[in-house]
């Protein structure tokens, strides 16, 4: 296995130089037409730079609110493509590259994705900390597509730097984009209706999602949004307690997914020094008319245990449900409850009784 991981690294490392700075419409090849390909529609508030080599890319930097989709395509491996199907996840998560980028008006994505979801609202996802404009739609591909979110799908993507030494920046970013995406929630439910639109974050992002949904409540008290879901939610935990009860009112759905095994949540309560939202424990169980899900049980599916939205199976087919069938936990098989506003996702292979 070593062995493996080591020749498909090389291999992103060699695919990611090849892709770094491609935005515009490069010539597609038969073989890449024929690989498996990912169209992520988006909005983000990053600045568009101009590349060392020439072409254009986004940056990091703060700009205005742009529109448009950006296509993820499988690497092309070669002889070694047959290996990639054995290697862990979150190494066959890395096997992608964004070949074409195209920039529009936010209204006509919208307006693309009214004509795309058809039965239902789009679900607004917003990233993490440590994301670049590349990486950011790389996971936003896979979560599309472990969801089951395919034509319903919309990636929020707010000016985070990609540097692991620059969370405080990120941080500041998040902050700085908390209104423009307050403005996104609102005109989403304008567009497709009250109780139809459902918002996604993660990490970072999820506390991005808490902050905007307070003040969209404060903006809208009358405005109704569907499920409402927190993945590994990097916030202080008490600091949500206080703004729950006014973000409950507007959803009719709030889930937090939590686990023990969160590598980065922990490093991210030593630094704030008060315990993140994500951590699974047993002061969950003060938060009123919400559905907590402990995935502690299952296992991690990459090194950090910060991932598991993209990298699960198992929670990508629990989010679905959620998301797709308008399930609340208590009709979820895969899940156990272990009190009264908490279950855990049971491992692989243990029934659930009726």
């Amino acid at each position: 296995m070593r062995f493996l991981t080591s020749i498909l690294l090389r291999a992103i490392s060699v695919g990611s130089l090849a892709a770094a700075f491609i935005i515009a419409f490069p010539s597609t090849s038969t073989a890449q037409a024929e690989s498996h390909e990912r169209q992520v529609p988006f909005l983000t508030l990053r600045n568009l730079a101009e590349a060392d080599g020439g072409g254009r890319f986004f940056g990091d930097e703060r700009s205005h609110l742009r529109a448009g989709w950006c296509r993820v395509r499988d690497l092309e491996l070669g002889s070694i493509a047959p290996l990639a199907d054995s290697a862990p996840a979150f190494i066959r998560g890395q096997l992608l590259r964004v070949d074409e980028i195209r920039v529009t008006r936010s209204s006509v994505v919208l307006d693309a994705l009214q004509d795309s979801a058809s039965k239902n609202a789009p679900a607004i996802y917003v990233h993490g900390y440590y994301i670049d404009f590349d990486k950011g739609c790389r996971r936003a591909a896979l979560l599309q597509e472990n969801a089951s979110l395919t034509d319903r799908f919309l990636w929020f993507s707010w000016p985070s730097d990609g540097d692991l030494a620059n969370y405080m920046r990120d941080e500041a970013d998040l902050y700085w984009s908390v209104l423009d995406l307050a403005d996104a929630i609102i005109e989403l439910e304008r567009r497709f209706g009250s109780g139809a639109v459902d918002v996604v974050g993660h990490s970072l992002g999820a506390r991005g999602v808490a902050l905007a949904l307070y003040e969209v409540a404060y903006r809208r008290p009358d405005i109704r949004l569907d499920a409402i879901v927190l993945l590994a939610p990097d916030m202080d935990f008490a600091i949500f307690q206080r703004l729950l009860p006014r973000i409950s009112l507007i959803a009719r759905n709030v889930t937090i997914y939590v686990t023990d095994a969160d590598r980065p949540l922990a490093l991210s309560a030593q630094l704030h020094g008060y315990p993140r939202l994500g951590e699974a424990g047993d002061h969950l169980e003060t938060l009123s008319g919400v559905e907590v899900i402990d995935l502690s049980d299952i296992g991690s599916e990459g090194p950090t245990g910060h991932l598991y939205h993209v990298y699960s199976k198992a929670v990508g087919k629990d989010l679905s449900q959620l998301l797709n069938d308008g399930r609340h936990a208590a009709e979820r098989r895969n899940l156990i409850q272990t009190g009264p506003n908490s279950w855990k996702m049971r491992k692989a292979g243990v029934s659930v009784p009726d």
